[in-house]
């Protein structure tokens, strides 16, 4: 990584920190400075303000950095993986199959940690489908990864629609479709202490493993003859990717966009070497997701699901970044 990287790493650091301190204060309630600094350094704020900055903003601010740096990070390492720049956190169908397991809970009436669970489960269900479908006579290619990927995907939305389908359209339904269009409107302080474990040390060992994923590009034959093995690597990266993955979608609901944007805006900063690529998606991942959540929970009276401006944004700078030529592996 050279000087110009941990330069810019450090002014997006910099900025996170600052944002993150601003964030405390934004919002339908206003808290102004002084307030804000006195209940962050003496706990001198009144009642409402403490209650509003340490049980409301302060758990949900962390968990959209926490989660974005981890839908980012998965994001780089499946377009590693599958030496693809399309890959995202879902190519194997881990957000269908979450998906599929928080609206089942939900028709059931299952609520908070019950729901977390099942979503959970079932996004690691469908990455170990899709795992072992694409084993053909002992073999495992990574189009037969992806092909697979994309059918148990598709048979979780067919599934999610089957449900959405027999729901009670006027009680259950809507929780459904509010659900799936994302919003950290219910972070809590305990989602907090059960996503960043699974996120941190999942995060973790992707940067761990940063510089081997750019083997995984390479040709098969290649990585092996430099003593690299690929299939184990493999297999840990997608491990990793998938829990970040499923535990962001089971808290959360379906977050669009970050996993493949972020990424591609990294490689335009920084170039293509994943070793600095994963740590710089890690922290433009987490600015990205707090500053789309502070303006969706700030900008109107009714706040706006995060997923949509996250879609909103990544859908046109996309597109300019393709249109110049500059999404690269």
């Amino acid at each position: 990584m050279n000087a110009k990287t941990k330069l810019l790493l450090a002014f997006a650091l910099a900025a996170l920190a600052v944002l993150m301190i601003a964030s405390l204060g934004i919002g339908r309630f206003a808290v102004d400075f002084s307030s804000l600094a006195s209940a962050l350094f003496t706990g001198g704020a009144d009642s409402t303000e403490s209650m509003v900055i340490g049980s409301v903003r302060l758990p949900r601010i962390l968990l959209a950095v926490i989660a974005g740096a981890g839908l980012s990070v998965a994001g780089a390492a499946f377009q590693a993986i599958f030496n693809n720049p399309l890959a995202t956190p879902d190519t194997l169908g881990v957000t269908s199959g979450a998906a599929f397991g928080a609206v089942l809970a939900i028709l059931f009436g299952f609520e908070g940690p019950l729901l977390q669970i099942v979503s959970f489960f079932f996004g690691l269900i469908s990455v170990f489908l899709a795992y072992s479908v694409s084993s053909v006579r002992g073999q495992r290619t990574l189009l037969m990864l992806i092909l697979s990927g994309l059918v148990i995907g598709a048979l979780f939305t067919a599934l999610i629609n089957l449900v959405k389908f027999v729901a009670d359209p006027q009680d259950v339904l809507p929780s459904i479709t509010y659900w799936m269009l994302g919003s950290l409107s219910g972070a809590k302080m305990d989602n907090l202490y059960s996503a960043a474990p699974v996120i941190g040390f999942s995060s973790l060992i992707l940067y761990i493993l940063r510089w081997k994923m750019n083997a995984l590009c390479m040709p098969e034959d290649e990585a092996r003859s430099l003593g690299i093995p690929v299939a184990r690597l493999r297999a840990v990266c997608i491990l990793c990717a998938t829990l970040i993955s499923a535990c962001v979608v089971s808290l959360f609901g379906i977050i669009s966009w970050v996993g493949l944007l972020i990424p591609h805006f990294c490689r335009l900063l920084v170039g293509s070497n994943n070793n600095a690529v994963v740590p710089a998606s890690l922290v433009f991942g987490g600015l990205f997701l707090l500053a789309a959540d502070t303006v969706a929970r700030s900008a109107t009276e009714v706040e706006i699901p995060v997923s949509v401006l996250t879609a909103v944004i990544g859908a046109p700078v996309f597109l300019i970044i393709l249109r110049h030529g500059r999404a690269r592996l």
